[in-house]
């Protein structure tokens, strides 16, 4: 199937979710616990995603065997699909059966459980022997006693790199001598060094600092929040270290200064504008979209450090839906195993279940696209050694507003110094 546009794991614009903070200090929007639909009467459901998750020819499959559910489907861009969500759960109104919810904004809507229903009282708390231990406890509220949310994927880290590219500037494009290249994230910048060094046309290193300073962050053992939720960006050495590293890779003239799902970064795709790209497994349908004439040039190795993640989602019911047994209903079908590893193979977006980590279906899975990499090996390596992190409340907002200071060095209007002062006091901002 030819991939489509998929969601992405770093907003472009920061979204205040303060309004929901301060609309839900009690219950919110209907309160039913069974379908409010008569006998015999057609149900619709509606699904809030944003992009594409591949869930249309699920939808199908789900309606031959429930033939009094319509499934109506709801995409739009990140921003707005977040925005939109906030507004509605503030004001009860206008959210949809389902909505999907990105792990960098998680946190902040479990700490709102009066605003969506527990889905154990639907029973699907039994498929927590399912999940990967800390993908299931993200989608739990607070105190952990509701589920609020089943996971859909995780973005298990690689690196995807062009071989033709490499090849014009001397170095190795065999992927495991690629990865050889750099165990660490130093080495990946002297690597970077050296491809500037060939002067290969109209080709940059990487993409933009943003994706690998998030890489780096998630690797390490405490991110931008204590197990408390302190914002501790400040004070966390990986944090910096994150931050300077990044910043090296702009100050070295190694990336080509284009913004994350922008147009000019989509048409970067195309142009072999970079050389390399943080790579979580639903970027791979994205990169096959955008350089549909590619086909063979793209290879994936792994990443500096080994493993990470970038990305990944939850599906939750608003607590205003009048169908919430039908909607737990269908989230159960939309992330079980078999489904979350069909839509692995047409999608590339990476399954949340660690059994099917050893299923030969996966372990073998490739794509020609890229070179027959052993897609399925190299993501399943990648989730079981990953190792999870607390993420806070705000954690989305305080991520954006890192990125956007490292937009400003690379725009050349601020030094990494006074960029970093910034973002400080940005970060101090959000409550």
């Amino acid at each position: 199937m030819t991939p489509r546009v998929r969601r992405f794991g770093l907003p472009l614009l920061t979204v205040s979710v303060l309004v929901l903070a301060t609309a839900c200090g009690g219950g919110g929007g209907s309160s039913a616990s069974e379908s409010s639909a008569k006998p015999g009467e057609k149900i619709k459901l509606t699904v809030g995603l944003f992009g594409d998750f591949g869930f249309k020819p699920l939808y199908e499959e789900y309606k031959k065997t429930h033939p009094d559910i319509e499934i109506v489907e709801s995409v739009t861009q990140f921003n707005d699909h977040l925005s939109n969500l906030v507004k509605r759960l503030a004001t009860n109104a206008g959210a949809g059966d389902v909505e999907a919810v990105e792990v960098g904004y998680i946190s902040t809507f479990t700490a709102q459980p009066a605003k969506f229903t527990d889905l154990k009282q639907y029973g699907l708390d039994q498929r927590q022997a399912d999940y990967l231990d800390w993908k299931w406890q993200q989608g739990l509220s607070k105190d952990g006693t509701q589920v609020l949310g089943l996971g859909t994927d995780v973005g298990g880290l690689a690196m995807c790199y062009r071989k033709d590219l490499f090849e014009k500037a001397g170095l190795p494009s065999d992927r495991t001598e690629v990865a050889a290249l750099w165990p660490t994230w130093e080495e990946y910048i002297a690597t970077g060094k050296k491809f500037a060094a060939a002067n290969v046309a109209g080709a940059k290193f990487t993409d933009s600092p943003g994706e690998i300073f998030r890489a780096m962050v998630n690797q390490a053992p405490i991110g931008l929040y204590d197990t408390q939720d302190n914002v501790i960006a400040d004070s966390n050495p990986d944090v910096k270290k994150a931050w300077d590293l990044s910043n090296q890779l702009t100050q070295e003239g190694l990336t080509a200064k284009l913004a994350a799902f922008s147009p000019p970064w989509n048409t970067g795709f195309a142009k072999g504008s970079f050389a390399t790209i943080i790579c979580p497994a639903w970027m791979t349908g994205f990169i096959q979209e955008q350089a549909k004439d590619a086909s063979g040039k793209w290879d994936i190795a792994t990443v500096p450090g080994g493993s990470g993640n970038s990305g990944g989602s939850h599906l939750m019911v608003p607590k205003q839906s009048k169908h919430p047994k039908e909607a737990a209903e269908l989230i159960n079908f939309l992330t079980s195993k078999d489904n979350q590893a069909r839509v692995f193979k047409e999608e590339g977006t990476f399954p949340s279940i660690p059994a099917l980590y050893e299923d030969p279906s996966i372990q073998n899975f490739t794509k020609p696209f890229f070179g027959d990499a052993p897609i399925g090996k190299i993501y399943s390596d990648a989730a079981k050694a990953l190792k999870a992190q607390h993420l806070g409340p705000k954690e989305g907002d305080v991520r954006v507003a890192i990125g956007n200071g490292l937009g400003r060095v690379e725009q050349g209007k601020q030094t990494p110094d006074e960029a970093w002062a910034q973002v400080l006091e940005d970060v101090a901002k959000i409550k």
